[in-house]
């Protein structure tokens, strides 16, 4: 709870409210600022493609982030994707806020920031979601 009204206040200070829509504009010559909203494990590494094409993958590779709202497991579902491969997903007890974030149009940037060759699976690949503004 403390996290997400902390998030809530953060937001507000860019002016992106988890009530309103918002349309991201950013005039060329301005430079972007990054927000960082999470940095997460992945979640379902061993469920979908992610060990497939793990020699293939790097850090600092960008990934796609799918909202999944009619997700039978999670209705808050967020799936990450390395080009046009399912890796997994950000992790239930961590997605709430970026779901509604995606609900309002908001379209979070994802990057891949560390890979692990361990045995855990929820220790393998860590994510970070930003905000560009």
């Amino acid at each position: 709870m403390i996290r997400r009204n902390f998030l809530h206040s953060l937001l507000g200070t860019l002016g992106i409210g988890l009530s309103q829509r918002v349309y991201a504009k950013t005039a060329p010559s301005q430079s972007r600022r990054r927000l960082i909203l999470q940095e997460s494990p992945l979640a379902g590494f061993q469920y979908h493609r992610a060990a497939a094409i793990w020699p293939f993958l790097q850090e600092g590779e960008n990934l796609h982030l799918k909202r999944e709202p009619c997700n039978p497991h999670d209705r808050h579902a967020v799936a990450v994707w390395f080009r046009n491969e399912h890796l997994g997903y950000v992790p239930r007890r961590e997605n709430r806020t970026l779901a509604k974030l995606m609900d309002q149009g908001v379209r979070p940037q994802a990057t891949l920031i560390r890979l692990l060759d361990e045995e855990n699976p929820w220790r393998k690949i860590r994510i970070r979601v930003e905000l560009l503004s």
